[in-house]
């Protein structure tokens, strides 16, 4: 059974990007640095040949890796959504309850997420506590420095 990856158009524009960098760019760099750390000679005890072929090694996993991703997403996009229940590719305005902190989180996939950039992967602990809640719910998280509550003030599919 082939799982699907659930991702946003953005993010899928990024893996798009990402995968053409590793082969346009990384993948004939690394190519270059072979050849020339072969031509220096024995390559037994060439460490700039053996560093080489390993950074080789991860980017084509990397592209391997990233295909794979590519063959088996599920776009979603989200201005084409609407709705007050939280959903995949929704974007929620929270309040900390106890600090009073308003954040602004998009619902992502996991590829595209980015905590600092206020993505949150759908797997997240705060992701699956706001999926399927609406505005005025309030939610508990565990986090590593303990529980935290928050209380849905927005919900909005851009």
């Amino acid at each position: 059974m082939t799982t699907k990856f659930p991702i946003t158009l953005a993010g899928l524009n990024q893996l798009q990007e990402e995968i053409k960098h590793l082969k346009t760019v990384e993948r004939p760099a690394v190519i270059s640095a072979i050849a020339e750390a072969r031509e220096h000679g024995d390559l037994s005890e060439n460490a700039e040949y053996h560093a080489a072929r390993e950074r080789q090694s991860f980017i084509e996993g990397r592209i391997s890796e990233l295909e794979d991703k590519f063959s088996r997403v599920d776009v979603i996009d989200p201005s084409k959504m609407d709705g007050e229940t939280i959903k995949f590719g929704a974007t929620v305005r929270v309040v900390d309850e106890d600090t009073e902190t308003e954040h602004t989180y998009q619902i992502v996939g996991e590829y595209e997420a980015n905590y600092e950039a206020g993505r949150l992967a759908f797997t997240a602990p705060l992701s699956r506590a706001l999926i399927g809640k609406n505005v005025g719910d309030s939610v508990e998280v565990n986090t590593p420095k303990g529980a935290k509550a928050y209380e849905v003030l927005e919900v909005a599919y851009k």
